[in-house]
């Protein structure tokens, strides 16, 4: 049972407890009564300020809305006034230009430009706003005289600034290709930097503003003749230098004029990069017959024009990629072709239409028999069709007709110059010249020098000459010639001039009484054209289709060596043992031998003697052929006459042997060494 005093002890702490609950009850309703009355307060004041929120509001809301409207009426007038004094400003625009535009733009051109884009405003202003309105006129006068007057600057400043381009910087242009490392490659300041940009700036306005397209016909003929007389003076250049110094290069010109085309290292991509051809021309009086005389001097001179052409071709192609590159910034791009194909045009047709000039004159060449000359057209082919490749680069975009002019040329060159071959071969064949021209002395013929020197100037344009004979193929095979199939008919053609002559040589051998000089001539032909075509390529070329070349000939010319050895029989068949009778050692002499051996010593000596006199004036320009044909007779006369001699050198068939046995054995032997020779 629990004890009372617990029990007490527990009430009393529950009753202090509640006590305490009850005094924080009681402050709670405290705060709350207070709390009320805050809030009541509050909302009284609040809805007192909303009262004289709404005062306040509806005594403002009008002002503002009259202040708006004052600013808006503001914004209005000074917009209004704004466009006035715009419009204005239209009313003043002839005013205030009229004396810039009367001046000119020369030395201003911005100042210039600026009063211009006014002008263009006014009349577009006045022609949508008020057509009728005089000032409309004025401005459309002040804007066509002013775009004259653009016009006249853009014309005065290409007129004055475009000069040729000196002949040495197009020779420095051409060759340097190979001088120039890719990143040094040069190209040529045409008008000085201030002047191009005033160019271009003009250019510029008139397509965008003026909407004229007069100045590109201006600017084309303006370049054209430029162009053109770069090339006329480089040609001309080309023809003093060589004929004074013989060299197309002159030193470096020291004064240029200010104004002149300057080289300078290119700071962007040129317009046609890539040029991989050796454009160094081959000087062509290597390649021309030999010739004396007044002959020799018109030679040379062709010889340079010849050299001048080729140098011209090159020179065309540089400056026109030139010219591109300059006419990209001033013309715009959707007339740059155009107007590119209008301004090379009269230097091309000049080109063109020297070319044809002298394929004409290779024609007429044709007509003469003077194939050597037909030759000029060989190197020129070669170089235009190096060049071809560059050429189709620069006339891109051009015309049909102006791409196939150079086309049009090799084509023309090919043809006449596969005629020329090809009438060369059966003039090889068919020379009718027989007697007049005949060497006496048997030595060679000038046909056969001639055909030969002929085939040796071919080796310079192999590939030309090849594709010139390929061109006129009509097998399908010929439609996609390669370097091979052109070598083949080259080989072929060779082979067929080679086997003309030989016909010819033949049938001109038979103009000769005596069959010992008959061989002698062949010999000595045949000897050259070997030693000929071992000397140069010629036999690597023969040899393509013919393998057995070089030893058909050394037979040939093995048997014309037996053929001439055979005119010594009438000689040596005096003294055979096989024709003499047999005398019995120490059995008196008849008569009747007696006699027949003074008939063997007195033929072989008459014989000896008239063979030594008509052969000595031979000719076998060959010293070694000379010398073997020498030893080779001598040997077999000497042998001969040897025997015979020890055989009846001490027999007494004469009481005057000196009369008889008038030489001996060495005497013979330097009868012989002097034969083929007129000076011993």
């Amino acid at each position: 049972m629990i004890p009372t005093e617990e029990v007490s002890a527990r009430r009393r702490e529950i009753e202090y407890k509640l006590k305490q609950e009850e005094l924080t009850l009681s402050f709670i309703k405290d705060s709350l009564e207070k709390s009320d009355q805050l809030t009541k307060n509050m909302v009284a004041i609040l809805s007192s300020f909303e009262s004289r929120l709404m005062k306040l509001e509806n005594s403002i809301i009008p002002v503002y809305k009259q202040t708006e409207n004052l600013q808006r009426l503001q914004e209005n007038v000074e917009k209004t006034l704004s466009c006035l004094d715009h419009v204005i400003s239209y009313y003043h625009v002839a005013k205030d230009t009229e004396k810039i535009i009367k001046e000119g733009p020369t030395g201003r051109l911005e100042e210039y430009l600026n009063c211009m884009d006014k002008i263009q405003k006014a009349v577009e202003y006045f022609q949508d706003n008020n057509p009728d309105s005089p000032e409309l006129n004025r401005v459309k006068s002040l804007f066509e005289r002013g775009k004259e007057s653009l016009e006249s600057e853009f014309r005065s400043l290409m007129t004055r600034h475009t000069k040729p381009v000196p002949p040495i910087l197009i020779l420095d242009l051409i060759s340097g290709d190979d001088d120039m490392e890719p990143q040094e490659e040069m190209f040529l300041e045409h008008l000085p930097e201030g002047v191009l940009h005033d160019i271009i700036r003009i250019s510029g306005w008139l397509v965008e503003n003026g909407r004229n397209q007069d100045f590109m016909t201006v600017y084309f003929q303006i370049r054209s003749v430029q162009l053109d007389r770069s090339i006329k003076g480089l040609k001309d250049h080309f023809r003093k230098t060589s004929s004074s110094t013989g060299v197309p290069y002159s030193p470096a010109i020291q004064n240029k004029r200010k104004d002149t085309p300057t080289k300078k290292p290119l700071k962007r991509p040129v317009l046609i990069p890539g040029h991989e051809h050796d454009l160094r021309v081959k000087h062509l009086s290597d390649a021309l017959s030999d010739k004396h005389g007044p002959a020799a001097g018109r030679d040379d001179v062709f010889d340079i024009e010849i050299d001048a052409y080729i140098h011209c071709v090159s020179a065309f192609v540089k400056l026109a990629q030139s010219e591109y590159q300059l006419l990209t910034d001033i013309v715009p791009e959707h007339h740059q072709k155009k107007t590119f194909d209008s301004l090379i045009q009269e230097s091309l047709d000049n080109l063109i239409m020297e070319g044809d000039n002298i394929v004409s004159a290779a024609r007429k060449a044709i007509i003469r028999h003077d194939y050597s000359a037909v030759l000029t057209i060989f190197p020129i082919l070669k170089h235009l069709k190096q060049m071809k490749p560059e050429f189709d680069q620069v006339l891109q975009g051009t015309a049909a007709g102006t791409k196939n002019k150079l086309p049009g040329l090799i084509t023309s060159m090919e043809t006449t110059g596969a005629k020329a071959l090809e009438e060369f071969a059966d003039n090889i064949k068919n020379d009718p010249d027989k007697e007049y021209n005949m060497p006496k002395d048997g030595t060679v013929h000038e046909l056969t020098s001639n055909a030969i020197l002929f085939l040796q100037q071919l080796l310079d344009f192999q590939e030309t000459a090849g594709a010139m004979l390929a061109s006129q193929e009509t097998s399908s095979s010929a439609s996609s010639y390669s370097s091979e199939f052109s070598r083949r008919l080259l080989s072929t053609y060779i082979c067929k001039v080679l086997g003309n002559l030989q016909l010819n040589l033949l049938s001109k051998s038979k103009v000769y009484e005596d069959p010992a000089l008959s061989a002698i001539f062949l010999h000595n032909n045949y000897n050259y054209i070997l030693k000929s075509l071992e000397k140069s390529e010629l036999i690597q070329l023969v040899a393509v289709t013919q393998k057995t070349a070089e030893r058909s000939y050394r037979e040939l010319i093995e048997q014309q060596i037996q053929t001439y050895q055979r005119s010594w029989l009438k000689v040596t068949d005096y003294i055979l043992e096989r024709n003499l009778p047999v005398f019995q050692p120490g059995v008196k002499l008849k008569d009747k031998e007696r006699q027949m051996i003074k008939e063997r010593f007195k033929g072989f000596n008459d014989g000896l003697e008239e063979l030594c006199k008509i052969q000595k004036a031979w000719a076998i320009p060959d010293v070694e052929q000379r010398d073997k044909i020498r030893r080779a007779q001598k040997t077999i006369v000497k042998e001969t006459y040897g025997a015979f001699l020890n055989r009846y050198g001490n027999v007494p068939f004469t009481k005057n042997p000196e009369k008889y046995i008038k030489y001996q054995v060495d005497q013979v032997g330097e009868m012989i060494e002097k034969l083929f020779d007129t000076s011993a």
